[in-house]
């Protein structure tokens, strides 16, 4: 079985390529040197020589802040970029499989969100992710929307990282604590779409670790595990705020929980907790200390 990995160099796309590539898949790992999704003709070109029976879309225009007045380019990657990704694929019958995002939601739910559950994304990121998943429905017949959210991996920046180095460095760290979601490894992710892949039970699913927390708690979570797996002093005193003390140009969402259906529906496996994909992070960090030490 052949899987073509676009954005493959990133933070989620790395762990989607050891994956399958450990599980015995053929792949073909297209960073943007290699595939620039914006063009549609490369698109096809690049897609059609390698023929893949799945192309996972790992690529796209994260920056939420830098996308409020960015409006042109994050619609270039999310949405016309996955136009291109769907119109290729269905030219060879691949299925497709597009990594969204809990802001295609408002956030103010006070449940978790289920898959089908009205969208009202308040940022141009959200509207952006929100209208390549139109893209992908419109254009192509065999899909799967994946919907994750506060990805964290060994590959790239993210928050748990960013708060290991803060850590150790920050007498004193304010952290928001009226924001809530969920936290998502992504080789957990990554073991997921492998497991989705081998069904042919398409849709739309959410799929983050289990379980939710705020950003202070999961600071405080990070901050124990970091001393008790990896041995690390943490000098900060953690103390939490408000989401009113750190504005940010695109809005955060104060409740970005997902509630699985669609994996409880169609019986497939669910993602570990989200304590328990943070502690193999830290555990998997340990045999891998130069991509923590940067």
């Amino acid at each position: 079985m052949k899987v073509l990995v676009t954005g493959a160099n990133g933070q989620l796309g790395q762990d989607v390529t050891n994956v399958l590539a450990e599980a015995g898949y053929q792949i073909i790992g297209c960073g943007r040197a290699e595939l620039d999704i914006t063009n549609m003709e490369l698109c096809e070109q690049v897609i059609s020589s390698h023929n893949p029976d799945f192309i996972i879309h790992c690529a796209a225009y994260t920056a939420v802040d830098a996308a409020e007045t960015d409006t042109d380019g994050a619609y270039r990657v999310n949405t016309l970029g996955t136009r291109n990704i769907a119109v290729s694929a269905e030219k060879i019958g691949a299925a497709v499989v597009y990594i969204s995002t809990d802001y295609v939601f408002n956030g103010t739910s006070e449940t978790a969100y289920v898959e089908y559950d009205d969208t009202d994304p308040q940022t141009i990121y959200g509207r952006s992710k929100l209208a390549g998943e139109q893209m992908l429905r419109d254009f192509c017949s065999k899909w799967f929307i994946v919907r994750t959210s506060w990805v964290f991996g060994l590959h790239g920046n993210n928050f748990v990282k960013t708060m290991l180095r803060l850590g150790q460095e920050k007498p004193q760290l304010k952290v928001v604590n009226d924001q809530k979601g969920s936290p998502t490894y992504t080789v957990d992710l990554a073991q997921f779409l492998l497991n989705l892949i081998s069904t042919e039970k398409y849709g739309l699913y959410h799929a983050s670790n289990s379980g939710s927390c705020t950003w202070y708690e999961f600071t405080q979570a990070i901050f124990e595990e970091a001393r008790e797996q990896l041995g690390l002093e943490i000098m900060a005193e953690l103390q939490p705020c408000t989401t009113a003390e750190f504005p940010r140009p695109a809005p955060r969402p104060a409740n970005s929980t997902m509630d699985h259906l669609a994996i409880r529906l169609n019986q497939l496996e669910d993602l570990p907790h989200w304590r328990e994909g943070l502690k193999q992070f830290m555990v998997d960090m340990k045999q891998h200390p130069e991509l923590y030490l940067k």
